[in-house]
């Protein structure tokens, strides 16, 4: 823009100014007049910025300046509109966002995300009424009341795919052919004078090398070198000599307590421990027959070296120096008796995590893995026996979602959890059996939360397909917690336990409970109703089933 510097107008780029008396007076002459012919002139270009009265200078005409003009305004659209195609930007994806948490996309899903309706409706057998005194809503929670038909369709869709179906269960030689040194060194003959499978094998290693030097457990966990250190100190005092040979004892558990994780099998482990005649392994819970045989510590961090199958039996040598002791006693050697000491092992995820049968085992045409955890410890320990503790299902996952989330914990977090995970788990069962579904390691990797560990029926008549019904004990953690001598006798019954004194009954059955709740997590509070009464519609044909399979109907959970 220009402006005259004789009276500060501003001028247009074609503007002869001829109102300025300084410029176009009565005797104003073009020749003459300085101002006319561009002498004493100080061209000044303002760029739109307002100019002080005293810095006012008189600007030179110019004809390219019409041009300038017009490229600062092509520039000044350039850049608005780039601006807005930012914000555009930025809400898009907002919006995709947002409304691929909550099901609001219009584009479809790969897994199937429903869009949820808004019209309210009255929850089965449960109205929101009836729930007001557990808990108050908030605004929030009120919208959250809105999910609920629209999820009850997804339920309703994977309820209608359900089908149990017995699976094939695969022969001896198959089983070798896929884990060949684990055949190589368990035996399938045990000790006969003893109760739990034990086994002598020849120790090669002379006096001054290390038998755990290369132990898995001992080499990626320091807390568990403390009990190898110990073990090295007294292993050559162990050791069974037999005609200028040296054998050690090998053992696998006698029972396996296998599940669910978030169902008391903690507090289940610690009073059993206490009992004189039950040993465990060396570590609680060492995941072995699941996870680490596969190399796998965990699935975020990818694979490690394979576990040996001998870096889990010596996990059981504490156990094993004490039953060879008994074994070495005279007792046993003149009387005939035997011994009558046990082994257990309580890794929580021996009846559920299937998950690494993709990456080791040639996959099927149904998406179904081909040999399953129990198929592999029956072919070792056809007389096993199992205890499995359960829990409504409904509390499990509330449960296991406040014990592994790390932040943002909350019931309005959990409610959209929930929802993701049912979407994604309809989204397979549309297309895939039951079973692939529950054992799909994509899957249960992609869910929010662990809908699939409380399918409890799916993984027992998988072991049922393999074990008697006489060898697995189901107990309920409910039940467990109301009366617990019951139950503990029950236990003590079942793995055919010598009678005990009152003190060591006392000791067992009056301990305080273990691996309760923590704190931070208790002030969250309960679920959301709406929550609750989703899960329970989900989880209700599952425990339909289970109910009917072991003849118990407080397995339906109707009142907890």
């Amino acid at each position: 823009m220009r402006y005259c510097i004789n009276c500060c107008i501003h001028l247009l780029p074609n503007d002869l100014h001829s109102q300025c008396f300084r410029c176009r007076g009565p005797d104003h002459n073009n020749q003459k007049c300085p101002v006319c012919r561009g002498e004493n002139k100080i061209p000044l270009y303002t760029d739109r910025r307002q100019m002080k009265w005293l810095a006012v200078l008189e600007v030179r005409t110019d004809h390219c300046e019409s041009w300038n003009g017009f490229f600062c305004l092509r520039k000044g659209k350039l850049c608005s509109l780039m601006f807005g195609l930012i914000i555009m930007t930025l809400v898009m994806v907002s919006y995709i966002l947002t409304g691929a948490k909550h099901g609001l996309l219009l584009i479809p899903s790969p897994f199937h995300y429903g869009a949820f309706a808004s019209n309210p409706s009255l929850m089965d057998n449960e109205s929101l009424s009836d729930m007001k005194d557990y808990y108050q809503p908030s605004k929030m929670n009120i919208s959250y009341v809105k999910d609920y038909p629209s999820i009850k369709l997804i339920i309703d869709t994977i309820t209608s795919k359900i089908e149990f179906i017995t699976r094939q269960r695969p022969d001896l030689e198959e089983l070798r052919k896929q884990e060949p040194h684990m055949f190589s060194v368990i035996p399938n003959k045990f000790l006969p004078n003893s109760k739990n499978p034990c086994w002598y094998e020849e120790y090669r290693g002379n006096a001054t090398a290390d038998p755990y030097a290369t132990n898995s457990y001992a080499l990626y966990s320091k807390r568990f070198r403390i009990i190898f250190d110990y073990l090295r100190k007294v292993f050559w005092n162990h050791l069974y000599h037999y005609k200028g040979k040296h054998y050690r004892l090998r053992c696998l558990p006698h029972f396996y307590i296998i599940g669910q994780p978030k169902c008391g099998t903690t507090d289940l482990y610690d009073r059993l421990r206490l009992h004189p005649d039950v040993r465990f392994s060396a570590i609680k819970e060492p995941h072995w027959w699941t996870r680490k045989r596969f190399g796998i510590i965990r699935l975020r961090d990818g694979f490690h070296d394979r576990y040996p199958v001998e870096d889990y039996l010596d996990l059981f040598d504490l156990a094993a120096h004490q039953i060879q002791s008994v074994l070495q006693s005279d007792a046993v050697k003149e009387r005939g008796k035997r011994n009558n000491i046990i082994i257990g092992e309580a890794s929580a995820s021996t009846m559920w995590d299937n998950n690494a049968w993709i990456f080791f085992y040639d996959n099927s045409t149904e998406g179904e893995p081909p040999f399953l955890i129990q198929d592999f410890i029956h072919a070792f320990q056809p007389n096993a026996k199992l205890i499995i503790m359960l829990r409504d299902p409904v509390e499990r996952l509330y449960s296991d979602y406040l014990y592994f989330a790390s932040a943002n914990k909350s019931a309005e977090d959990f409610h959209e959890k929930v929802a993701e995970s049912l979407q994604l788990f309809e989204g397979c069962v549309l297309d895939f059996s039951l079973r692939a579904c529950v054992y799909n390691n994509t899957l249960n990797n992609a869910m929010p939360v662990r809908l699939q560990v409380g399918l409890y029926v799916v993984y027992l008549l998988d072991w049922l397909t393999v074990f008697n019904k006489d060898q697995i004990l189901v107990l309920r953690l409910e039940d467990h917690a109301s009366n617990m001598r019951y139950t503990m006798h029950m236990v003590f019954q079942f793995l055919d336990l010598g009678p005990l004194s009152e003190k060591q009954e006392a000791l067992i059955t009056k301990s305080p409970a273990s691996n309760t709740r923590r704190p931070e997590d208790r002030s969250l509070g309960p679920m959301l109703p709406t929550t609750k009464a989703i899960l329970r519609d989900f989880y209700r044909p599952f425990n339909t089933k289970l109910a009917q399979v072991l003849f118990d109907d407080a397995f339906l959970w109707k009142r907890t």
